[in-house]
């Protein structure tokens, strides 16, 4: 096992590993920005290394630093956390040339996975069921995309090959829309990730998003620790997230997990990862992979009784994984809601200085977050503080324990989303289950304050 780890990121996600990491015996070396010389695991920590200013680009995403904060520090490992570095391959790269361990996937996986071409090439040759659309990139030809076009059937959706949370994607419905559809998404995606590669499928009209979890170790062993359903979305970015996915047969579950481990086992993964699919009429559509931990973790965690985020730095340490796919089981059921700090209405960031915060608790609650009062929430950087996590024996009891910790929940001196997310707990819709990702949005056109 290591003897020292450095957590390459910020926020919730940081306390979590620095938890995890004392869990083990491990000493957690935080870095930090000067934006976030303040917060709690910084000040927790028994070595913390400050990596640059607010800007990202300069500290979070600056990878000299992150790795000469290793050397300076002697860790053994680094664990990216998810968002800022950690799908990138190149990172991953540098990290494992500079003699240090990435607690993730090789930089090979992630640069299968990260592109979303060669992504869906891997999942067909594994037998994962796709979106129906084109086989790779779309040719610059237009004779050839508006055939491709006809034969997948309208509507269609032009997707970013290296893009992601919510960037580089354009519904089209009509063939005179097509071409320049395809154009602007191109420029769109040479912006915003430097590939200007765009792909087709076919767009789901009233798809949910569900994802399956998975676990892999450096022994070719790997198992999926059911799934969760994230269908509750703003512009494609989660706002409530449960596991398991309400009305979904637990045979067909069974049946796509297991062609996601074959899958992991085919590319030699290790690690944590998810596949994400759109599920619609009854069937599973693969749309991506992440290759890393995820920020819904937690609902699998309290599903499953498996430390996720332990097993990755347990995997990374070469160990096998302490369980197989048998003694896997769900019990009961979770949901998390995602603070964020802004206006629950006008959906405007909130930074500031939080004059008070109480968290709710009592059974089946769990409270993931960075935030104390008194603490101050820089504006540069996303706009979650944290997660409220409760876990029942059925989904009525979860969703009753929710809207009681969200009633005792206190945030002042700044906003926060804990409004929306009371009315949703009593929403008629979600409380039955099952809405479709466009559900959330077209509940708000119809809000009243």
């Amino acid at each position: 096992m290591f003897k020292k780890i450095l957590v390459a990121n910020r926020g919730e996600i940081a306390l979590r590993i620095q938890r995890a990491c004392q869990e083990l015996g491990i000493k957690a070396v935080m870095v930090y920005s000067e934006a976030d010389r303040e917060a709690k695991y910084v000040k927790l920590a028994e070595e913390a290394v400050c990596i640059g200013p607010a800007p990202s680009a300069l500290s979070y995403l600056n990878m000299p630093a992150i790795i000469s904060a290793a050397e300076v520090t002697d860790a053994e490992a680094i664990h990216p956390g998810y968002g800022f570095l950690s799908e990138n391959a190149d990172f991953a790269e540098r990290v494992e040339k500079s003699g240090f361990q990435f607690i993730g996937p090789t930089p090979e996986s992630i640069r299968i996975m990260g592109d979303k071409v060669s992504a869906k090439q891997a999942m067909i040759k594994a037998g994962v069921p796709c979106v129906p659309g084109s086989e790779g990139e779309l040719p610059d030809d237009p004779v050839q995309i508006r055939r491709i076009a006809r034969e997948v059937g309208y509507p269609v959706i032009i997707k970013a090959a290296g893009g992601g949370g919510g960037r580089g994607m354009r519904v089209v419905h009509t063939e005179a829309a097509l071409i320049n559809a395809v154009a602007m998404t191109k420029a769109e995606a040479q912006s915003a990730f430097g590939n200007p590669s765009v792909y087709m499928e076919k767009f789901l009209q009233n798809p949910r998003h569900i994802e399956i979890q998975i676990l892999a170790d450096k022994h070719k062993n790997a198992v999926y620790l059911g799934e969760r359903d994230c269908s509750m979305q703003r512009r494609h970015q989660k706002i409530i997230e449960e596991a398991p996915a309400p009305g979904v047969p637990r045979k067909l579950i069974e049946r796509v997990g297991d062609r996601c481990v074959a899958a992991c086992k085919k590319i030699g993964y290790r690690g944590a990862g998810t596949f994400e699919f759109l599920y619609e009429d009854g069937e599973f559509y693969f749309i991506e992979m992440n290759t890393r931990v995820q920020v819904e973790h937690p609902v699998t965690e309290m599903t499953t009784g498996i430390d996720i985020v332990r097993t990755q730095i347990m995997v990374a340490a070469g160990e096998r994984l302490p369980f197989t796919q048998r003694q896997i089981e769900i019990r009961g059921h979770a949901i998390e809601c995602r603070v964020n700090a802004e206006d629950p209405y006008k959906f405007v960031p909130s930074p500031g200085r939080i004059t008070m915060w109480h968290a709710p608790g009592g059974p089946g609650v769990r409270v993931d977050s960075h935030i104390y009062t008194n603490y101050f929430v820089p504006p540069n950087y996303d706009s979650m503080v944290g997660k409220i996590i409760v876990h029942g024996d059925t989904r009525e009891q979860a969703l009753a324990r929710m809207r009681t910790a969200l009633g005792e929940t206190v945030v002042e001196g700044i906003n926060t989303n804990i409004p929306l997310h009371r009315e949703l707990m009593v929403d008629a819709k979600f409380m039955s289950g099952g809405t479709n990702i466009h559900y959330l949005e077209e509940w708000l056109g119809h809000r009243t304050r």
